[in-house]
């Protein structure tokens, strides 16, 4: 939730979220690595670890190819290219899975959950969402004087490289760390900051710690709903985030074509 209030402000897009700078799926790309090599079977934490590790070199790819423009374009821009190379790794490695069971193996972590996970889990991810809320929340002023535009932040004497780069490093240890544990749950980034907004002044900054608060209380929500769903087989959480994610689109459509 936090990341994706960050990533709303930044990009002055109300449906930007984290997969747009492609750091979920670069950490998915690390997991699934270590699910089609067998690696989670030797150590639990293989997994988590690899996935951080790729989430971190993806902060590398960014810069890289973002290069020093302070466009939010070039961000996505790059965003979309660290995507769709870390989708295209996740591809081949369902097409050339040695076995049915292992590419259901991979699919079914790609779906997201919660279950099975630890207190190991945590004390392993804890750290790397504490240090990219900290970043985040730290750009809170920055997000405010965007508002004016970036002529208008400049005048307020924001220093606008520095603060995407903050806003880049914070999004991709903070979503790096939460999905090497949790695996692929989307759309919690888009829906929160929507759900939240009416509550604060909605100005950007305002909104952050709401919404990190608040993508907790929908995950465990989510949790549970999950569990108490009657189904033959128990529904996975990034599956019922997805559809609870639709409507979000629906109503900026409608609001886009004036018919709300």
């Amino acid at each position: 939730g936090l990341s994706g209030a960050a990533l709303q402000g930044y990009l002055r897009n109300p449906l930007a979220e984290p997969a747009v700078l492609g750091v979920s799926n670069a950490a998915a790309l690390g997991a699934v690595i270590a699910l089609y090599f067998g690696l989670s079977e030797l150590h639990p934490m293989a997994l988590p670890l690899l996935a951080i590790v790729t989430a971190l070199a993806a902060i590398g790819a960014l810069f890289l190819l973002a290069g020093p423009s302070e466009s939010p374009l070039t961000l996505i821009l790059a965003g979309i290219a660290v995507a769709t190379l870390a989708g295209a790794g996740i591809s081949l490695a369902l097409n050339l899975s040695p076995n049915p069971f292992a590419a259901m193996e991979i699919m079914s972590w790609l779906m997201g959950s919660l279950e099975n996970r630890s207190i190991d889990h945590l004390l392993l991810a804890l750290p790397c969402i504490a240090v990219g809320a900290a970043l985040l929340l730290y750009d809170g002023r920055a997000l405010d004087a965007l508002t004016l535009g970036e002529d208008g932040a400049r005048a307020l004497g924001v220093d606008l490289s520095r603060a995407r780069l903050r806003l880049m490093a914070g999004v991709a240890i903070g979503v790096g760390g939460a999905v090497a544990v949790t695996g692929s749950i989307g759309f919690v980034g888009l829906i929160v900051p929507h759900l939240v907004r009416p509550l604060t002044d909605r100005s950007p900054s305002a909104l952050l710690l709401p919404s990190m608060l608040g993508g907790a209380v929908l995950l465990t929500l989510a949790d549970i709903g999950v569990r108490i769903i009657p189904t033959s087989s128990e529904l996975k959480l990034g599956v019922l985030t997805a559809i609870l994610g639709v409507p979000v689109f629906l109503i900026h459509l409608m609001r886009e074509r004036r018919l709300w």
